[in-house]
């Protein structure tokens, strides 16, 4: 295996040098806008994840600014991503620095919440040169298919499998260009779907290709199975505000903000919607209230979980007594607050159309 791990890593080195892409994170040894990016794109791809970078070091450049800010501010720099528990982990991290100095030990870098054995190995690589290997999705599909192993990746036995396989195939000399270079391999060359094996420089010691299995590999043994959830969300008018609150508990999109919520056990249509007790209960003592359909069938699917959502606009007097549990706002500050992708998009789109008719 010596010889063989040796020419993989001269392949895959040479290949990056011609082939890497151009990240900012890439163009430092800073700990912490490496730990950043990497908390980035646990979930989020490359190119979705560029500018929420860029945004978020620009507003939080180091340790100290982003354990000092609110987590409120750092929940809406995070908006739209999706995955917020990520942020609510880095800011905590964050605080917990010494003196806001990034740990310079792959265990006390490990140590920090939100960090597994993938970005330690990612941070202690890029920004210390440490030969750390790093098994990631991109990584798990090279080795499976170069060295033909059929193990199931989800696997403890798997995962043992694969972590060796990694240390086993890394360059120790050059640990943080071979980490990149395996990754972007992975993203670029040898992709999920069809990969570029006419084009591939270890196309003639691939063991999948050899064998007609490189559809076949990566074995995962379990699929994610995915729940569906039936949203209906009201969008309240009183004069000129709205009625808005912090989700909390142990629940989905935790300390975000939503509008009220009445979760259904099934699709409702319209009409039941109307008819519900969901909504009487809801609208108790405001017999006036005039509730009419906006927005119908928004799918928005998680990794567990995919949401059917609903909309409804809800008319009430400027006078409205306040709602128990809520939070009367001005429609102009809603942009203050961090919002699920799913409502974000809907507010967005909304205030929009608000906005439009205005000038007409």
């Amino acid at each position: 295996m010596k010889n063989d791990s040796n020419r993989f890593s001269r392949t895959l080195l040479a290949w990056y040098r011609d082939n890497k892409r151009s990240l900012p994170w890439r163009d430092t040894r800073d700990p912490y806008l490496i730990w950043v990016s990497e908390i980035i794109l646990q979930q989020t791809r490359v190119a979705q994840g560029y500018d929420y970078y860029a945004r978020f070091v620009h507003r939080f450049p180091d340790v100290r600014s982003l354990a000092e800010a609110d987590e409120e501010e750092v929940m809406r720099y995070w908006q739209g991503l999706g995955y917020y528990s990520r942020a609510r982990n880095l800011h905590a991290a964050a605080r917990s620095m010494a003196d806001a100095v990034f740990p310079k030990t792959y265990q006390s870098v490990r140590a920090l919440k939100g960090v597994g054995d993938y970005t330690a190995a990612a941070i202690c690589s890029f920004a210390y040169d440490m030969p750390c290997a790093v098994v990631d999705g991109n990584v798990y599909r090279v080795l499976a298919r170069y060295l033909g192993v059929d193990t199931p990746i989800d696997s403890t036995e798997g995962k043992k499998t694969f972590a060796a396989l990694a240390r086993e195939m890394l360059d120790v000399n050059h640990p943080a260009d071979y980490n990149q270079a395996i990754m972007d391999f992975g993203a670029l060359v040898c992709t999920p779907q069809s990969p570029t094996c006419l084009l591939c420089p270890l196309a003639d010691s691939c063991a999948a290709l050899a064998s007609g299995r490189v559809t076949q590999l990566p074995v995962k043994q379990h699929k994610t199975k995915q729940t569906d959830r039936y949203l209906n969300y009201l969008f309240v008018r009183m004069g000129d505000d709205t009625l808005i609150r912090k989700r909390t508990g142990k629940d989905i999109w935790k300390n975000l903000f939503e509008l009220p919520l009445l979760e259904s056990d099934r699709d409702l249509s319209t009409d039941e919607f109307l008819a519900s007790p969901l909504l009487a209960d809801f609208l108790a003592g405001h017999p006036g209230a005039v509730v009419r359909p906006l927005q119908r069938g928004v799918k928005h699917v998680l990794s567990h979980r995919i949401l059917h959502a609903h909309f409804y606009e809800v008319l009430l007097p400027a006078d409205t007594a306040p709602f128990d549990g809520f939070l009367r706002v001005p429609l102009s500050g809603l942009d203050s607050y961090a919002w699920p992708r799913l409502l974000h998009a809907f507010l967005e789109k909304l205030l929009k159309k608000d906005s439009d008719t205005c000038m007409v």
